[in-house]
């Protein structure tokens, strides 16, 4: 096989297990993902994505992806009497993969444009090189402005969905808390949220999770002698 034959393959391969650690981040997020995109074949991926010169169609590959009624009852702030029918912090996401060797302003104004026109909540963009500097920034201003979607835009490397890390032996299993189950804990153990061993929000996992700052995280290790025991993280 010639190297340009062989760096294309490659290309299909990785864009195959980048499409199903995709899914898999979702479904592990409580999105209403089917197992089968899940455990999609390489030879299915190549009928769905491929054009006919063998190179695969990123645009495609978008989809979005609803929360379960589990996802959007723990998203769900306890009702407080100012606020009697709080509104679930989570909704529609549109995951988008972006095959442009270089990701700016306009691509970032262009998607941020997809998802309020679209109703989305929150967008996921994947990239095959990190954003420009400025792109970056402004990212970081809209998030911080509340411009765009209520949920935010997150930004994923390729080369970072590759393999999905939570499948690592020496990763533990994460759980999410509600607010409710995280106030529970803090009265339970007369604690602060601020007294919980931290986690920050750019750890692998966490951003894997899609973790945000103020949520707590239940993390159950295998034990020797105890079997299991659990842990918890606060996000900053």
């Amino acid at each position: 096989m010639a190297d340009g034959e062989s760096k294309a393959r490659q290309e299909v391969v990785d864009m195959w297990r980048i499409y199903r650690t995709t899914k898999e981040m979702c479904r592990d997020r409580g999105y209403n993902i089917l197992e089968s995109e899940c455990a999609m074949s390489l030879a299915e991926f190549e009928s769905r994505f491929s054009t006919e010169s063998g190179q695969i169609n990123r645009t495609q590959m978008n989809f979005s992806a609803i929360p379960s009624p589990d996802t959007i009852q723990k998203y769900t702030p306890p009702a407080t009497n100012k606020i009697t029918s709080p509104e679930a912090q989570i909704g529609t996401l549109w995951v988008e993969f972006n095959g442009d060797e270089a990701f700016g302003m306009k691509n970032l104004r262009d998607f941020i444009n997809h998802l309020i026109n679209g109703g989305y909540y929150s967008g996921i963009m994947v990239v095959i090189k990190p954003l420009s500097g400025m792109a970056m920034r402004a990212l970081r201003a809209a998030s911080g402005l509340g411009e765009g979607p209520k949920g935010g835009v997150e930004v994923f490397l390729e080369q970072d969905l590759k393999i999905n890390i939570t499948k690592h032996e020496l990763v533990p299993t994460h759980l999410l808390l509600s607010t409710e189950e995280k106030q529970q804990l803090l009265k339970r153990y007369r604690l602060k949220e601020t007294q919980l061993p931290r986690i920050q929000v750019t750890d692998p996992v966490a951003k894997y999770y899609g973790l945000r700052r103020g949520q707590v995280v239940k993390i159950i290790r295998k034990s020797e002698t105890a079997g299991r025991y659990a842990s918890y993280r606060w996000a900053i």
